[in-house]
């Protein structure tokens, strides 16, 4: 682990984010169920640790009876400058499908181009490079 690495709680979906995250970012998969945890507070097949690692990093879990699951305000997640612009415009339009543009990639008066975007999980994105 090379640094922050987010840890998301989803409500019973984090086997489905976490594959499309796998399908955007690439990297691998790793999926934990909570049998294999022998977790008991939650059906057999839900996920209790689930990392997907890569050139973009997330943990997952679906939440517990305990635990809230993810929603997240005032915060997104940013990957300014963390590829090549092909590779962030097309993460941005993988992103989006599902999901929701918030604003639109496009070029900045200051000559970079960013934008954010808020996925399918409602998770918020700003992605950017410089040009």
């Amino acid at each position: 682990m090379a640094g922050l690495v987010p840890y998301l709680f989803f409500p019973g979906t984090a086997a489905e984010a976490l594959t499309f995250y796998h399908g955007v970012f690439g990297g691998e998969l790793d999926l934990h169920t909570y049998v294999e945890f022998a977790r008991t507070d939650g059906p057999g097949d839900a996920i209790a640790h689930g990392m997907l690692r890569g050139p973009v990093e997330v943990f997952a879990a679906d939440a517990g009876p305990d635990q809230d699951a993810v929603h997240i305000v005032g915060a997104v997640f940013s990957l300014l400058g963390t590829a090549d612009a092909p590779t962030l415009t097309r993460w941005f339009d993988a992103l989006a499908e599902g999901g929701s543009v918030t604003d639109p990639l496009q070029k900045r008066p200051w000559g970079d181009y960013d934008g954010q975007v808020t996925d399918r999980y409602g998770i918020r994105w700003l992605i950017g490079f410089e040009d």
